[in-house]
């Protein structure tokens, strides 16, 4: 009876020390890169090439997303408002929907899958080849070089896609309530002006966005300068990235979404 209670012990603590350890170490990476935030600015070439890896290449994604996404929540909105004789609101449900909720995290999420994912097969492929103890051999430090200005560009990036898939959204929920429903326009604009608040609406979304991209860019990171320097290594890490960020976006949307709202 003891050896199998320690076994049970065994088995449901040695996931949560891993858990810890690993927790551990992303923050003791986040302290390093903090230390050394200033030098990509010296070198500001890395942040924009950083940049338009993560935030000008994922434009198309972003933008033809939420302009569907704005079309269903359109489409829906008509359906449900239609009930109770109010679907000049349509445009005010679809804003909000957006600018709370879906717009920061559905693009954290596509972030995610196409930046996230592309950042952490990269590093993983340098430790593979031996990029970064090369760069360490020649006291370049992987940090400053690498790992700083793919954070600063992952999170410069994020809140601005945010805004973009908000903007798409709204645009695309206009072409189905007026273009298609044949809502009138007016009503659609000045209903969404009316009940969307700058502070609450607005800036709480870009807060959340500007927190899913610190979080979805360190573990992208953290993925990558951990991964098994192999094949095999280095393809984990990436399905890890994504997988791990999608969860912690939706826990941190929850918690945010507590303290805003």
């Amino acid at each position: 009876m003891g050896i199998k209670l320690i076994n049970i012990i065994i088995k449901i603590g040695h996931p949560l020390a891993g858990f810890i350890i690993n927790l551990g170490s992303m923050f003791r990476l986040l302290f390093e890169i903090i230390i050394n935030i200033l030098y990509p600015f010296k070198k500001f070439n890395l942040i924009i090439k950083e940049i338009y890896f993560c935030g000008v290449l994922s434009i198309i994604i972003i933008s033809v997303s939420g302009w569907f996404v704005g079309m269903v929540l359109a489409l829906q909105g008509y359906n449900v408002l239609q009930r109770f004789g109010s679907t000049g609101m349509v445009g005010s449900m679809v804003a909000l929907s957006l600018l709370r909720e879906l717009g920061p995290v559905l693009s954290a999420i596509l972030f995610a899958s196409r930046a996230g994912s592309g950042m952490t097969a990269e590093i993983g492929l340098m430790k593979a080849t031996e990029q970064l103890d090369a760069m360490d051999v020649m006291a370049i430090s992987p940090i400053k070089r690498i790992i700083a200005p793919k954070f600063i560009g992952g999170i410069f990036s994020v809140p601005i896609l945010a805004c973009l898939f908000n903007a798409s959204g709204i645009i695309g929920g206009y072409f189905v309530s007026v273009i298609i429903l044949k809502l009138d326009s007016g009503m659609f604009w000045s209903q969404m002006q009316s009940t969307v608040s700058f502070h609450n609406d607005i800036i709480n979304g870009i807060i959340k966005s500007l927190v899913f991209g610190i979080a979805i860019t360190l573990i992208a990171v953290f993925q990558g300068f951990m991964a098994k320097p192999t094949a095999e290594g280095v393809s984990r890490a990436t399905t890890k990235t994504v997988v791990h960020s999608a969860l912690v976006v939706l826990a941190l949307d929850f918690v945010l979404t507590a303290f805003m709202f």
